[in-house]
């Protein structure tokens, strides 16, 4: 909301409003309404220069220059795919790998083979064959991700140089005639999922996201508190997430975002993730939350809601289902359908486990559907964990939100 003037205001003098002006300038937060940490956007919105390697299939060899290390220039690997058929303008994809990861040829491919161009990069400072590149970038390991730095070290980080090549693929994707710049979006698995959740929240561009996996708040509930959070202290901790964790940029997100990620993943769980989407305000947020979903590149890749989610954004298909916030009214648990998809089933996921989200088993039951609203009762143990899952008349599947009834 923007506050208006006193009908008695007296008007401001020029030197107060040169001085507001400067003030705003100085204050991207508040003038953009968007945190961008420690990138400069201007910088990376800028299409960087390129060389281009071997053609196989739809899929030809890029590397990309990125930000600096240590003084010197830097260069990212990457594979960009295009569609076989048509001259564009097509829309594209920045395709974000996780830990453990590398720029996936077949990845790449896949969305080229849905008609679109896409780039799948190495974020680790690899080229095509495995091995370091001279000028590559700092190494994906948890010792690269978690060490100390100094405050005005920001730049050196493996989140900043990865969030970096992210923002740098999509503006060589913006700069090919054969791609239309305003329908680019990202999606990342695992690691690359954290990445999306930043890249979405501080780069107005993005037309889309789908983080799989990944979220933020990593440093109150994910896999690396005991390995390594508790290792670096309160105070590195502290330092750590305020530059590089996504709850500081998910407020930002301003374009439509798919959360996917399974109820007992290793990594990022349930309660870390929901109040990760839970930041995201400016859009609705949509959510697959699958029970056991696997942990891996291609699970990652493979979910059909992805495509289709993508497709509806980017012009080209109909919307998933979204679920309404379930309520608790005495011991019967509702939601409802808010965008009008034809539903074929519905179900029910609880869980009365207590104790680390990776081991807690669930129990699903079928849910009758009337017209656009689901209820059902609530098994009687306490506490318990509850949320929905409809499946459209493509077999896509929706999530609401999980709630937790403690007695």
């Amino acid at each position: 909301m923007v506050a208006r003037p006193h009908p008695n205001a007296q008007p401001t003098s020029l030197a107060m409003r040169l001085s507001l002006a400067l003030f705003l300038l100085a204050t991207p937060a508040l003038a953009a309404d968007r945190y961008t940490g420690p990138w400069n956007l201007t910088d990376l919105n800028n299409a960087p220069s390129a060389s281009w390697g071997e053609t196989k299939g739809l899929v030809r060899e890029v590397f990309y220059e990125n930000v600096p290390l240590k003084g010197k220039p830097t260069r990212v690997f990457g594979y960009l795919a295009r569609p076989k058929e048509g001259t564009g303008p097509f829309p594209a994809m920045v395709l974000v790998h996780g830990g453990g990861g590398h720029a996936f040829a077949e990845w790449a491919t896949l969305w080229a083979e849905r008609g679109y161009v896409a780039i799948a990069m190495d974020l680790s400072g690899r080229g095509p064959d495995g091995n370091r590149l001279p000028n590559g970038g700092p190494e994906q390991s948890d010792e690269e991700k978690f060490r100390d730095f100094a405050p005005g070290e920001a730049d050196q980080m493996w989140t900043y140089h990865a969030v970096a090549a992210a923002v740098r693929a999509h503006s060589l994707l913006a700069s090919l005639p054969e791609v239309d710049k305003g329908r680019i979006g990202v999606t990342g698995i695992s690691w690359g999922g954290y990445l999306t959740c930043i890249i979405a929240g501080i780069d107005d561009r993005v037309g889309v996201a789908v983080p799989v996996y990944g979220c933020g708040f990593l440093d109150a509930n994910s896999y690396w508190i005991e390995p390594n959070f508790k290792k670096m202290g309160v105070a590195n901790t502290k330092q750590w997430s305020d530059l590089f964790d996504p709850s500081r940029y998910l407020p930002g997100v301003s374009c439509p975002i798919l959360f996917v990620n399974g109820t007992n993943d290793f990594a990022y769980p349930l309660d870390s993730y929901r109040k990760s989407y839970r930041l995201v305000t400016k859009v609705p947020v949509d959510l697959c939350v699958t029970v056991k979903m696997p942990h891996g590149h291609s699970q990652g890749w493979t979910p059909k809601e992805i495509g289709l989610f993508v497709d509806n954004v980017l012009g080209r298909g109909q919307p998933l289902a979204r679920l309404a916030d379930p309520s608790i009214v005495a011991e019967t648990i509702s939601s409802q359908v808010t965008n009008g998809r034809p539903i074929r089933t519905a179900k029910l996921h609880t869980t009365t486990d207590t104790g680390p989200w990776p081991g807690r088993e669930w129990t699903t039951t079928d849910v009758k559907v009337d017209g656009e609203k689901l209820s059902a009762d609530l098994p009687k143990n306490r506490p318990i964990v509850a949320y929905f899952t409809v499946e459209d008349d493509r077999g896509a599947v929706s999530s609401s939100p999980h709630v937790v009834r403690e007695k």
